[in-house]
């Protein structure tokens, strides 16, 4: 039965693909031709699916037209990812068995003359005996060898197209770009394009980006964004544009829970502020970014934690060693630690991951650390981008964010591989020094935009009773070289601010 094609441009349907609404404002408009294509192995038939069930969830006749997979494979793909089938409708138009005995073969038409009328009859059969409102077709590449040339194969698309129309029937057309050259041809026609691409990494897994490249009358979003592959189906994690939810409030101030420690820093870190815990390994930034953690789940407040280098259990273990209890939070669903594994990461996921901490209410971020992040994701570009777009958006929710930077060299110069110290708005460095015999640990901060802070050199200690932040290191001169200078007391005393 026909019925007038879908005239507005606000009437969305979803795909059923978390993540991918968002990424094109809002859904698929009703009543179109989309092509969603891409290279074997991308995902394709896994969202062809996930467009079908949720058309069956809602009640929608749904049909699946394949060309080149047979129902036994499509619902055993569906089983493992506890899709139903259940309203979903499965059509094949595979080439029979006899087409391999010689005696079958045509002498007098070529093939695709043949074979392309009896395809096409055979889909139009299925779609006027069924009358679907949702209809993947599976693939566009085995119409496209029917064809045998390009015209033949831009009419046959736009034929099929508005045919679709006629019946207020959303179409996914399916490419696997085996074919040459046909894919511009069906992209010009579409109404919308979603292309997905597989990129090969030197370790690991490979990094999987979604992009629209078209969608008429539509300000979708715009870009690469990271999706993945998981049991239950495709993910994708839309860019993440922080510049979107800007809000102006006043913030206060979140305390560490140690005097000495909110003494050097002026009262605390700002709600909102991302603050750089810097300084070479062993010098505490861990320690000193899990007191904040401890300060507002001890408020009864929520903490969440991402852990590059450090295992889980390590954390743990370590923090009861210095009586920073982080066990009962954690059992209380105030701590969320996420055990990250960097060889199997997307940008987007972990974008993804940090702002969904935040959504859920998480008062202090702590990622642990930079040179993790940036080593798990090396041939990413623009990581920096990435984290900058973090920062914004956990700003702009109040949430205190500290990042646990390393730095190279122990005693003298210090150099690091990851500076963003621009970007955040504290920096607090952890310092070697050698005196007395025996090497001693520094705490001075070095930038805070928030609020006034004292710009004195403290002593700096972790003992079995947790974080101690001593008296100003007045006595010495060149605490920064590693190796400091006795000074006459009363002179070159530093000066508070």
């Amino acid at each position: 039965m026909l019925q007038p094609q879908n005239q507005q441009t606000n009437v969305f349907i979803s795909t059923g693909i978390t993540g991918l609404d968002s990424i094109l404002a809002g859904g698929l408009t009703k009543d179109r031709l989309y092509l969603l294509e891409g290279e074997p192995g991308t995902g394709k038939t896994t969202m062809a699916l996930q467009f079908l069930v949720e058309g069956a969830r809602q009640g929608e006749r749904v049909l699946y037209i394949t060309l080149a997979e047979n129902e036994v494979e499509l619902r055993a793909v569906a089983q493992s990812h506890g899709f139903s089938m259940e309203g979903i409708a499965v059509h094949e138009i595979i080439p029979p068995e006899g087409v391999l005995d010689p005696e079958e073969q045509y002498t007098v038409f070529h093939p695709s003359e043949v074979e392309l009328s009896e395809t096409n009859r055979l889909i139009l059969t299925q779609i006027d005996r069924l009358n679907p409102t949702r209809v993947v077709l599976d693939s566009l590449s085995e119409l496209q060898l029917l064809a045998g040339n390009p015209l033949r194969y831009r009419r046959h698309v736009l034929a099929l197209k508005q045919y679709f129309a006629r019946r207020a029937c959303t179409a996914l057309f399916l490419d696997d770009k085996t074919a040459v050259g046909g894919d511009q041809q069906v992209r010009s026609i579409a109404h919308g394009v979603i292309s997905l691409q597989q990129v090969e990494s030197g370790y690991g897994a490979e990094r999987r980006v979604l992009r629209v490249v078209k969608y008429r009358g539509i300000d979708y979003r715009r870009g690469p964004h990271d999706y993945a592959i998981i049991a239950g189906g495709v993910i994708a994690y839309p860019r993440l544009i922080a510049s979107e939810s800007r809000e102006i409030a006043l913030r206060q101030k979140v305390p560490s829970g140690l005097s000495s420690l909110d003494t050097l820093i002026g009262g605390g870190l700002e709600e909102g502020s991302s603050t750089l815990v810097s300084g070479p390994p062993g010098t505490g930034k861990s320690s000193l970014a899990a007191q904040f953690v401890k300060s507002v789940t001890d408020h009864q407040q929520k903490a969440a934690m991402f852990v590059f280098e450090e295992s889980f259990n390590t954390l743990l273990n370590r923090t009861d060693g210095i009586g920073m209890d982080l066990r009962k939070p954690l059992a209380a669903g105030l701590l969320q630690v996420n055990q990250i594994d960097p060889a199997e990461l997307s940008p987007g996921q972990f974008a993804h991951m940090v702002c969904k901490a935040a959504d859920e209410g998480a008062k202090v971020v702590v990622i642990d650390s930079l040179n993790g992040y940036m080593n798990a994701m090396p041939e990413t570009r623009f990581l920096t981008t990435h984290l900058r777009e973090i920062l914004t958006y956990l700003g702009q929710r109040g949430v205190v964010t500290l990042l646990v930077g390393v730095q190279h060299g122990v005693i003298g110069p210090m150099g690091s591989t990851v500076d963003v110290s621009y970007l955040a708005d504290n920096v607090l460095l952890l310092r070697y020094y050698e005196a007395g015999g025996a090497v001693h640990k520094a705490l001075s901060v070095f930038k805070k935009r928030g609020s006034k802070h004292e710009t004195t050199l403290r002593s700096f200690a972790i003992t079995e009773k947790g974080i101690e932040v001593g008296p100003v290191l007045k006595g010495f001169r060149g605490i920064l070289t590693g190796v400091p200078v006795k000074v006459a007391q009363g002179r070159d005393e530093p000066e508070h601010e």
